[in-house]
C-alpha cells in the first residue's frame, strides 16, 4: 500500500510559479513510477508528467514542456513538480499517483492522492 499526499496548490498570476510536493507513505516508494495528472472542471483527467524510479527518466505533456519539471527524492519519499510561467489554463486539480508500470494512462496507476487545487488567475 501507498499513500500520497499533495501540497504546495493555491491561487497564482499568470506568468508566477508553483512548487507542488507529493508525500508518499510506505518503503516501497523507490519501486514506483510516479506522475502527475491534472483534471480541470468538466474535462477528464490528463497526464501531466512522469518519472521512472531512479529519477533519470521523464515524460511530459506537451502544452507543460519545457515549463514544468517533476522530479524525485527517494530518501524523502517525495516526488514534486516545479511549475513556471504557469498559464490561466494550467488551472485545475492537481494529482500525484504511482505505478509499477508507468504510462500516460491514468487506468495504469494503482495509488492517487487526494488532489491539490492550482488556480491561475489572468
Amino acid at each position: 500500500q501507498v499513500q500520497l499526499v499533495e501540497s504546495g496548490g493555491g491561487l497564482v498570476q499568470a506568468g508566477g510559479s508553483l512548487r507542488l510536493s507529493c508525500a508518499a507513505s510506505g518503503r516501497t516508494f523507490s519501486r514506483y513510477v510516479m506522475g502527475w495528472f491534472r483534471q480541470a472542471p468538466g474535462k477528464e483527467r490528463e497526464f501531466v508528467a512522469r518519472i521512472a524510479w531512479s529519477g533519470g527518466i521523464t515524460y511530459y505533456e506537451d502544452s507543460v514542456k519545457g515549463r514544468f519539471t517533476i522530479s524525485r527524492d527517494n530518501a524523502k519519499n517525495t516526488v514534486y513538480l516545479q511549475m513556471n510561467s504557469l498559464k490561466p489554463e494550467d488551472t485545475a486539480v492537481y494529482y500525484c499517483a504511482a505505478s509499477t508500470t508507468g504510462s500516460a494512462r491514468p487506468t495504469a496507476y494503482d495509488y492517487w492522492g487526494q488532489g491539490t487545487q492550482v488556480t491561475v488567475s489572468s
